[in-house]
């Protein structure tokens, strides 16, 4: 069964946080979504715990802390390693997507250039980690 998730969106291009939050405004269950411009902010925000997140969804290129700084960080400590954390990003660069695995991401999605796809793989990715068993949630 899908339930709401609690969702640490993390990207610092304004076009792509108003694109994601369409598409889940269109989906049947409402989702929360807290939006960080960068890793440094993200960090600010999981420190509070004032909501800790059932996934984060992380873009690579970002200003102060850059994704892949960030997920290093994450994985390191000994709470919050085991958010689901995947990639949403335009690099499809190898060392990329190897690095990310190798600090120990979920998932790795490059953005479509086209709307209808980027909506579709969006809804997979929400849905998919709707009706998971998630740590934050036990």
């Amino acid at each position: 069964m899908s339930r709401s998730l609690n969702i640490l969106l993390i990207e610092d291009d304004a076009i792509e946080v108003m694109k994601f939050n369409r598409v889940l405004s269109t989906m049947d269950i409402k989702h929360k979504i807290v939006e960080a411009a960068n890793g440094e902010e993200a960090l600010t925000v999981l420190k509070v715990k004032e909501i800790i997140p059932d996934i984060i969804i992380c873009d690579l290129n970002m200003p102060k802390i850059n994704g892949i700084e960030f997920l290093g960080i994450l994985k390191n400590d000994d709470y919050l390693k085991y958010i689901p954390a995947i990639i949403l990003t335009t690099s499809n660069n190898r060392v990329d997507v190897m690095e990310c695995y190798r600090i120990g991401i979920a998932g790795y999605l490059i953005k479509p250039l086209k709307y209808d796809d980027y909506v579709d793989r969006i809804k997979k990715l929400i849905d998919y980690w709707s009706c998971n068993e998630l740590i934050s949630q036990q």
